[in-house]
């Protein structure tokens, strides 16, 4: 099975990078937004103010440059996970060495470099540093330890996960550890397609699969336990386990986000 990444959305990203052809076609379009995108605001600018003398005018133009090519990319970048407008036309993302999505930290390094060797060199600098790398990375990648990887599907999985009842007490105790992006997606491409394979290859698979996932769980299933219950059960959990976290941490979140918005040495916030 191909090694994959499989992320929150439910959409398997390739862990090839993407190619150039379509990284270019990618830049090409987020360069000609951006370019109507400033034409725009000049246009709007020069109609709200009338007479400004050079300083101002030479202030507002560096705060344009600023708010254009850094502010927005990595405001983009950040919220959509690494896919702006050109990477979402053209299907590719950028992500982190590891796989994991970028944060504020790699979007604002790789659009502080891309001033330089996309905009000031007129793309040629990363072009060259994108040609010599192994993965296609331009300076911003390299230094942030990003790189670009083509979406490759969005489909749902059309066997659902399921808990065997005889493994919910099991499963429900059970130290699940992390398991490899990789061994997770065969894991679950095996369940989605055991239906149509033939029993012998289902049977195959399902033992060597369970096979790599067993050293990540203890203690082992109860004896007598099926291959593919097993793994139903150990990504039922691990689904349900990320699920609780993802929730504690968003309720933890907004819990900061409450306490930092009232006032301070405990007086209470006045009535609405």
């Amino acid at each position: 099975m191909h090694d994959g990444i499989l992320i929150g959305e439910g959409v398997v990203l390739d862990a090839r990078p993407a190619s150039f052809v379509t990284r270019a076609l990618g830049a090409l379009l987020d360069a000609l937004v951006t370019v109507l995108g400033t034409i725009g605001l000049l246009m709007l600018v020069g109609l709200a103010v009338e007479d400004l003398n050079e300083q101002w005018l030479r202030a507002g133009g560096i705060a344009l440059v600023v708010l254009v090519l850094v502010a927005a990319p990595v405001t983009v970048e950040t919220l959509s996970r690494g896919r702006s407008l050109g990477k979402l036309v053209t299907g590719v993302r950028v992500v982190r060495d590891d796989g994991g999505p970028v944060r504020v930290r790699h979007a604002l390094i790789r659009a502080l470099l891309g001033v330089l060797e996309l905009w000031v060199t007129m793309g040629g600098v990363g072009l060259i540093a994108s040609l010599a790398n192994a993965r296609g990375k331009r300076l911003g990648d390299m230094v942030a330890g990003t790189y670009v990887i083509r979406v490759r599907g969005g489909r749902g999985w059309s066997v659902p996960l399921s808990m065997p009842p005889e493994l919910a007490a099991w499963a429900a105790t059970a130290d699940i550890r992390r398991l490899p992006d990789g061994l997770a997606l065969a894991a679950r491409q095996l369940l989605d397609r055991a239906p149509r394979l033939a029993p012998s290859s289902r049977a195959a698979l399902a033992d060597e699969i369970a096979g790599r996932v067993e050293p990540y769980v203890a203690p082992a299933p109860p004896p007598g336990t099926s291959a593919e219950s097993f793994l139903h059960a150990v990504l039922h959990e691990r689904r349900d386990r990320e699920l609780a976290r993802g929730l504690h941490e968003r309720g933890r979140a907004a819990e900061q986000a409450a306490a930092l918005h009232r006032l301070p040495y405990a007086i209470p916030d006045p009535p609405a």
